[in-house]
């Protein structure tokens, strides 16, 4: 607990100084210390007794995942800016990016306690189902004599060791690769000099975890037993110190700046992504127990600031966790009751898709709907004689992704198949680089995005003609065409046949394809040029309403809020006595409930089993009312610097289901968070009966299917 609070009181100081400095507002809320607030929240769900074992040992290593991403690009990118000669203070809190930095490394020590202590807590609750994981310093003689007699049969040939000196230069760390790392004296003669010793750990053929005989289910790390073992491989030393330590490097580069003019983009990105794996580390993790002197020289070796270290009681990585999870005893409450997204809640059964879509609007709400209606109309469309062309957008796709091999086989069968493939989108670079070579091998015509701008938009559109004149099929979604998320995000997409969208749809593909990007298309709003103009326009809409007495709402679920523009419209609207809920999953820079400022705002966050996707808007109520359904959340990115669309929703019965979902999930009181006046957030708890949105949603889900099938 004394380290607890000597960081949490370390962070209260560096924000105060950042307050007086910089004259930080009430009203707003820190990106970078809102986003590691989320990751809390993702952290505190390990931690929840109501959830199964093998799910709360996914929820730490989904906490590991994000915040190693989150120091990959926004500390990378904090880490640029804080080098620059002038410091320019962040728009809203007024920290500029070395005041971020120290805030941001106080808050990520104080989460790590925590996080340590949850890790604790679950080894516990291992132990207790019969899985026991061992401290190689805990060991008996013969225990550790086993063990080291083990690792030079089986895991020492798998290993290069690696002396540093002045013949040998420090190797190349890769980013989150784990290294056993020592501190080694010459044996003879004074004139040996201190060298460094380093094994890679993180070799495909190694196994995480290594079993022992003596004890069922009991296992030991690799890593901590390499560690425990390099006495033995440098035998011509003496062990000075030694510790297992993992690098994080720097994710944020940009390809637009570094585009030359006619340069093959996909060569060009090929090679960025090589570069972007070798950029310098800002972070160093290191098991605890290591000298200081020692960690210093290392820092000085690989280039770390000081004040980028953290030292970790707990594993360095918790990928083992997979493994573990298989050896758990079965059980019912193992992991999650299993849900099986749905086929049959909007189309049925044995009926074309194509015809049923042109019957009426459809919306599919992942993951409660499968996404095999969407996969069978891409199919029929594939083999139909009257389509003729298929367009879409793809940022990230399924590893194997079923979409891909749809589009090959339409333009197989001579369909004009056109795709705007982002190869910008972040650690999917490669991925899509595979992907946009198959689908032009087989005669599609591919696009990589624009050279300024990413395009997120979700939009696919099949055309064609039949005797009574040319036809549209219109697909607006929130999420990506990923067969693999849409099982684990909610997302929706909506489908429709009306001329109007997919006219609309059209001029989007159109300006894509010409390399530019559309300032109107109604009934679809775009980014970068309308869609926030747009949104302000019906905030203030709104606000004319309170002013005049009448009931005005807005209703708004995104992932993000980031955009100062669109936070003071709200505080406005606030201010003027309209009813403001905001459902946003991670970052919000709006600290809602503050007298005479948003006290008429409340954020719910909800964190649970699917991680929260999509995006709606909703503004005004009854006959005034409007819903939109978008890929944008209120980010300055998604405004300024991003292809996005928002359709407005014209089918009643769509607009129904659409708003009855927002509504129950501000109802949640299971895995809900709201955020309180301070930016802090709490559980929300109350008397009512136990509501948890997303099993209510599949619930219902299963009876529509049931009823149609």
């Amino acid at each position: 607990m004394e380290d607890l609070e000597r960081i949490q009181a370390e962070e209260d100081s560096i924000l105060s100084t950042a307050d007086n400095c910089c004259k930080l507002h009430s009203t707003y809320t820190n990106r970078e210390l809102s986003w590691l607030s989320f990751n809390e929240r993702v952290l505190e769900e390990a931690a929840r007794e109501g959830i199964p074992l093998a799910n709360r040992l996914n929820y730490l290593a989904i906490y590991q995942s994000n915040l190693d991403e989150f120091f990959r690009v926004r500390v990378g990118a904090l880490t640029y800016q804080s080098l620059l000669p002038e410091q320019t203070c962040e728009n809203k809190t007024g920290l500029n990016a070395r005041e971020q930095l120290a805030a941001i490394m106080a808050k990520a020590r104080e989460l790590n306690l925590r996080k340590e202590e949850i890790y604790r807590s679950l080894r516990l609750r291992l132990a207790e189902r019969g899985i026991r994981l061992l401290d190689m310093k805990a060991l008996t003689a013969e225990q550790s004599k086993y063990l080291v007699k083990s690792f030079k049969l089986s895991v020492a040939r798998l290993l290069s060791p690696v002396v540093v000196g002045k013949r040998k230069r420090l190797p190349f760390f890769r980013n989150y690769g784990t290294y056993a790392v020592a501190r080694l004296r010459g044996k003879k003669g004074k004139a040996d000099k201190t060298k460094l010793g380093i094994v890679y750990c993180g070799a495909s053929a190694l196994p995480r975890l290594i079993s022992v005989p003596w004890e069922e289910k009991s296992y030991v790390l690799t890593d901590e037993l390499v560690l425990y073992c390099l006495p033995r491989m440098f035998k011509k030393f003496t062990v000075e110190d030694k510790a297992l330590v993992r690098v994080t490097r720097n994710a944020d580069i940009r390809a637009q700046e570094l585009l030359v003019a006619n340069e093959d983009y996909r060569a060009f990105m090929t090679e960025l992504m090589k570069k972007r794996n070798r950029l310098m580390p800002v972070r160093l993790e290191a098991t605890q127990g290591a000298g200081e002197d020692f960690i210093r020289s290392l820092c000085a070796d690989l280039r770390v600031a000081e004040d980028n270290v953290f030292f970790h009681s707990a594993p360095l990585n918790f990928a083992f966790f997979y493994q573990l999870q298989d050896h758990l005893p079965e059980e019912p409450t193992r992991y999650y009751r299993h849900r099986f997204p749905q086929r049959y809640t909007q189309f049925r059964a044995g009926e074309s898709i194509l015809s049923q879509v042109r019957q009426r609007d459809r919306l599919l709400s992942y993951p409660y709907d499968s996404m095999e209606p969407f996969l069978d109309l891409l199919h029929e469309a594939a083999e139909a004689k009257a389509v003729e062309a298929i367009r879409m957008t793809l940022y990230r796709l399924a590893p194997n992704s079923r979409i891909v091999e749809l589009l090959i086989m339409a333009a197989e069968n001579g369909k004009r198949v056109e795709v705007l493939l982002e190869l910008k989108a972040r650690f999917d670079e490669e991925n899509n680089i595979r992907w946009s070579r198959r689908l032009e091998q087989a005669g599609c015509k591919v696009v990589y995005g624009l050279s300024q701008l990413k395009v997120h938009a979700k939009l696919c559109l099949i055309s064609g003609k039949e005797e009574d004149g040319p036809f549209y099929i219109s697909y607006v979604g929130t999420g990506n065409f990923n067969e693999k998320t849409a099982q684990l995000y909610t997302d929706y997409g909506l489908l429709t046949a009306r001329s109007a969208v997919g006219q609309a749809v059209e001029r989007v593909f159109c300006a894509l394809m010409a390399g530019e990007s559309v300032s109107e298309a109604p009934p679809l709003l775009a980014a970068p040029h309308g869609l926030q103009r747009r949104m302000l326009e019906l905030m203030e809409q709104e606000i004319s309403k309170a002013e005049a007495g009448r009931p005005a709402y807005i209703g708004i679920k995104i992932n993000a809020l980031t955009d100062k523009k669109i936070i003071d419209q709200l505080i406005m609207a606030s201010k003027a006595g309209v009813q403001v809920e905001l459902l946003v999953r991670g970052i919000c820079c709006l600290k809602p409930g503050i007298p005479g400022e948003t006290e008429n705002i409340r954020v719910v966050s909800v964190v649970g089993r699917f991680l929260e996707h999509s995006r709606v808007y909703i503004f005004g109520q009854g006959e005034t009312e409007s819903i939109f359904i978008s890929s944008a959340d209120f980010m300055t990115r998604n405004a300024a610097n991003r292809v996005e669309v928002a359709l407005l929703v014209l089918d009643a019965g769509i607009k129904e289901q659409l708003r009855g979902m927002f509504r129950t999930m501000m109802r949640d009181n299971y895995q809900a968070w709201e955020q309180q006046a301070d930016g802090s957030y709490q559980r929300v708890s109350n008397t009512a009966e136990e509501l948890n949105s997303q099993e209510y949603f599949f619930a219902k889900a299963y009876e529509i299917a049931a009823g149609r099938k």
